[in-house]
């Protein structure tokens, strides 16, 4: 991740829950409005993996705005939520429980 990218996403609040670690490090970006962001989260939740997350809808536009462009930018991937990214380097975007399943080893 490049200096100015890191800078605000360092910057962020994030919630952090689950107790279990499984080898990896999960970051949802997520709507608080967003039926899909929810079971997403939910996934998370029931599983026990450690992973944070914050509703981007929550951040100052700008800040918004600068998060979409950032992750598009790093992962060639639209931004849609959820957008998950898993060690820095893999993004899961929107929700279907199976490919989180496969992807995160679940």
């Amino acid at each position: 991740m490049n200096e100015h990218m890191s800078e605000i996403f360092d910057t962020l609040e994030y919630t952090e829950e689950g107790n279990k670690d499984i080898g990896k490090d999960i970051c949802v970006y997520a709507l608080s409005t967003c039926g899909f962001c929810r079971r997403a989260i939910q996934f998370l939740r029931d599983s026990d993996c450690k992973f944070k997350f914050i509703y981007v809808d929550k951040v100052p536009y700008e800040t918004k705005q600068e998060i979409k462009e950032k992750l598009t930018g790093k992962f060639e991937k639209r931004v849609v939520f959820p957008y998950c990214v898993i060690d820095d380097k893999e993004v899961l975007v929107g929700f279907v429980e199976e490919d989180w399943k496969q992807t995160l080893g679940l």
